[in-house]
């Protein structure tokens, strides 16, 4: 595991609050939400319940890629970009359904593999 995946796990195992999840429609628009139901899964990436997506899940199925922001207990930001896949099936789906909030609708799953981290201005991976 690179050095720069080390201090992402350790962040998030100290995350306070919840993530922010931010996309882009075909003509670059950017739409950015909370996420409550966001997993950090070694080798994975990130997995987010899909519980009121409609903008977002539209750019996921565009195309667009993504990004993650969350802050520490000492209020320190992190934040991951990737490209971005929506699942409604199989592993990705299955692993939010095993952690999801049954009062919530869980109806699809998006993945979030790490191509870069941030944590502030300094360029992790």
């Amino acid at each position: 595991m690179s050095q720069g995946l080390e201090k992402l796990a350790e962040a998030w195992k100290h995350r306070e609050g919840p993530a922010v999840l931010a996309t882009v429609n075909g003509a670059g628009t950017p739409n950015v939400i909370y996420v409550g139901e966001i997993h950090y899964v070694p080798g994975v990436g990130f997995i987010v319940a899909d519980n009121y997506f409609c903008k977002t899940r539209a750019n996921i199925q565009q195309g667009s890629k993504g990004a993650i922001l969350f802050l520490t207990a000492d209020r320190k930001s992190f934040q991951v970009k990737g490209p971005l896949t929506y699942h409604t099936s199989g592993p990705v789906f299955e692993h939010m359904r095993a952690l999801h909030d049954p009062r919530r609708p869980g109806v699809g799953a998006t993945r979030l593999p790490i191509e870069e981290i941030y944590s502030g201005a300094e360029k992790l991976l």
